[in-house]
């Protein structure tokens, strides 16, 4: 069985609904038999690409809430992440553009460290606070995971899986997801959201008993 998970590497409830469905796939009896792929998805393709901008400070540009009532909302989201485990900067961390981080995970997916990938990024942009639209951070992290550094500054440097990444958000539409995280089993059934681990298991037995 096949789950397709479409996030963004920015998203906090991305990281969030990937630990929950860890949990649930970790229960699920037919794990060995789930193949998990990660789908691209921008939240916002226009910002600017190569800049950086302190993450309440654009979430308040976006919003049009105050700084304060930002931080508020960012607590709020540190809290959940805390209870699967995760421990966010959001305050020292940057909002960038992340197409160019897609296309490394694409070029991963190639390597076959496609999850490891997606787990670092997640990792450094979220509880590390690294800004990832420095080349260098880019590839010192995707070395971390086993790509070839010039490989990777040869990807940054070109539009190679760039097609790939803007079909990937396209079917997503077409699937009927409108945000991230959005996971889809089987393309015969969609959870949209970070939701309950209880939520996920139902998916997965749901969807296995109706490919069997």
């Amino acid at each position: 069985m096949r789950v397709e998970i479409w996030s963004d590497i920015v998203c906090p409830w991305c990281y969030i609904g990937k630990r929950r469905f860890e949990r649930a796939l970790e229960g699920f009896a037919h794990a060995d038999r789930v193949r998990v792929q990660w789908r691209s998805f921008e939240l916002d393709p226009s910002f600017p690409a190569g800049g950086a901008v302190p993450v309440l400070d654009a979430l308040a540009r976006k919003t049009g809430a105050s700084r304060e009532q930002v931080a508020a909302m960012t607590d709020q989201v540190r809290e959940v992440a805390a209870g699967e485990g995760l421990v966010y900067d959001l305050e020292g961390g940057v909002m960038v553009n992340t197409f160019d981080v897609h296309r490394l995970v694409h070029l991963a997916r190639e390597a076959g460290v496609e999850e490891e990938a997606q787990e670092r990024f997640m990792r450094a942009q979220l509880v590390e606070a690294r800004d990832l639209s420095q080349e260098a951070v880019l590839v010192e992290l995707s070395g971390e995971i086993g790509l070839d550094a010039d490989r990777v500054r040869e990807v940054l440097s070109g539009d190679r899986f760039a097609a790939q990444v803007r079909d990937e958000a396209d079917q997503a539409r077409r699937l009927g997801g409108t945000g991230v995280p959005f996971f889809v089993f089987d393309r015969a059934l969609g959870v949209a959201g970070a939701q309950p681990v209880e939520v996920f298991s139902s998916a997965l037995e749901k969807a296995w008993q109706t490919r069997s």
